[in-house]
């Protein structure tokens, strides 16, 4: 399937890394002039085009926009040419559905907030469908994004939310992982250790709340041993205001 990527940033470089993880080979990416994309296209095997026009004449099956919001709805004129067919799922934060469909009324069009995670097919994507979406196409955008990680579909109102907890979240783990990886070295663990033994612990305890369905108050209390060591920690948690934290993190992040 031929996939275009519009934007060649952070978020659009994620998301081919995961593509090309998944060996979909037939990916372009458009980008203006800058010699860190070029040196990425050409170190991850993608063609690399650097004007709209070059983008639809090569009649993708789904085009990726990854733009920033202000340079968006000028990017998607320049796309109107697209065949009908062409699925457009937009990645760009703040740009509507609606703003969308009034430049391209035809196409099936679909929302998505992913994070960085998608480039090792462990990410988190929020998607709401937008018109035109029948069978065809939504059989397209799961081509696309399953491989990516976990799709959270949600209406297009809380695509802020789910942008927040699933793209700003990993920067928290991160913190917490960082403080992890200091309490290891004081006592004793050398620091990459230390940081492998807090990533693993992460990692395994996503895929047991989502391969058990289990609520994470659940999976708290199975290891939660009546007067153990782990209840002691959950209690200097607490005390230390860290559920707070979290949710005011949360608000910050999404006000």
């Amino acid at each position: 399937m031929k996939i275009a990527v519009i934007g060649v940033g952070q978020m659009g470089s994620a998301i081919i890394k995961g593509l090309l993880n998944q060996h979909e080979d037939d990916i372009i990416g458009m980008n203006p002039v800058n010699p860190r994309v070029s040196k990425f296209a050409q170190e991850a095997g993608f063609r690399l085009v650097n004007s709209s026009e070059e983008v639809v004449s090569k009649k993708p099956a789904v085009v990726i926009i990854t733009t920033p919001a202000k340079v968006t709805l000028a990017v998607l004129e320049e796309l109107a040419a697209l065949p009908a067919h062409t699925v457009i799922i937009s990645a760009a934060a703040g740009i509507r559905l609606a703003d969308i469909a009034a430049i391209l009324p035809t196409n099936p069009l679909a929302a998505i907030i992913p994070n960085i995670p998608v480039a090792v097919n462990a990410g988190t994507i929020g998607l709401a469908l937008g018109g035109h979406v029948m069978a065809p196409a939504f059989d397209k955008i799961n081509h696309v994004l399953t491989p990516l990680g976990e799709i959270i579909r949600v209406p297009e109102s809380q695509l802020g939310i789910v942008g927040t907890i699933g793209g700003c979240g990993p920067a928290f783990v991160d913190v917490l992982m960082d403080a992890l990886g200091d309490a290891g070295v004081k006592y004793g663990l050398n620091r990459s250790t230390a940081y492998r033994l807090a990533a693993s612990m992460v990692n395994g305890s996503g895929k047991l709340a989502l391969q058990t369905g289990l609520t994470p108050a659940q999976l708290r209390d199975q290891v939660t041993s009546p007067g153990g060591t782990t209840i002691r920690g959950v209690e200097a948690l607490e005390k230390n205001g860290f559920r707070y934290a979290v949710m005011d993190a949360v608000n910050k992040a999404n006000g």
